[in-house]
């Protein structure tokens, strides 16, 4: 549309191919009020194309809005609370997220009934909402540098789903955290880890989190998996993909479902 519009502005200024140009051309035959007449009509219609552009320009705007944003596997999680209930079962009881914007997923699981609920905030949350600190300061969420030992005792939950904070760790710390991770938990791991081509941190997030994302693919992340002795876990992993068949969650990011270490 865009072309078609310039091309018009400029036969336009060429003067002989609008179909108002004979108006207003002193020498035609036409009364002064046809004349009048036909420059009006001519200004309404040009007036009203020009304001039928906003719809265009917010669309160019919300497709800008979704592409320049980074994708969150954090707020995916909330839309995943019912098929991971569907999949895990009692394994729900007992959680702990680990991710950025913690608090929003421990908000969200507090809300389900028989679950109890932890965060680990990996990075700073001084411009965390009361709300949040709140959480904080009942020690429901804590702030914590997963680069190193988690400070709970084998086993202390069921279930740890963990989102949006590997993604930012090199392979020299996943070694480390990941198995950790998986000693923490009796039930499982649910590992929300990007896509690759997903954008993650914006360019004025970076100091947050230290370096850019890095995207690993499903085989990378497998291998992982053989390399730390982790092996999926099969039967909540059945289960969920079967709800996900069923149209009841549509994944934006990889999931995989990793036993807890013996």
């Amino acid at each position: 549309m865009a072309r078609r519009q310039v091309g018009s502005t400029r036969r336009v200024g060429d003067g002989g191919s609008f179909p108002f140009a004979g108006a207003l051309n002193s020498k035609s035959r036409s009364s002064p009020l046809l004349s009048i007449c036909l420059v009006l009509v001519g200004a309404c219609l040009l007036i009203g194309y020009a304001f039928s552009g906003p719809g265009i320009f917010k669309s160019v705007k919300e497709v800008s809005k979704v592409t320049g944003d980074y994708y969150s596997c954090t707020a995916e999680i909330q839309r995943a609370i019912p098929v991971l209930k569907k999949a895990y079962g009692d394994g729900m009881r007992k959680v702990l997220h680990v991710g950025p914007e913690t608090c929003s997923v421990v908000s969200s699981l507090l809300k389900e009934e028989e679950t109890e609920a932890w965060g680990v905030e990996p990075y700073d949350i001084e411009d965390a909402d009361s709300h949040c600190k709140g959480l904080v300061s009942k020690g429901l969420v804590r702030v914590a540098d997963i680069k190193f030992p988690l400070p709970y005792r084998a086993k202390s939950f069921s279930l740890v789903i963990v989102s949006d904070a590997l993604d930012y760790l090199s392979p020299k710390y996943l070694n480390k955290t990941v198995p950790e991770l998986a000693r923490v938990a009796s039930d499982g791991v649910v590992l929300f880890a990007g896509l690759p081509g997903q954008q993650r941190a914006k360019v004025a997030e970076l100091s947050k989190f230290g370096r850019p994302a890095k995207m690993r693919s499903a085989s990378w992340w497998n291998r992982f998996f053989v390399q730390t002795n982790l092996e999926e876990n099969e039967a909540p992993s059945k289960k969920f993909e079967q709800a996900v068949s069923k149209g009841l969650y549509k994944p934006a990011c990889q999931v995989f479902h990793l036993k807890p270490l013996h």
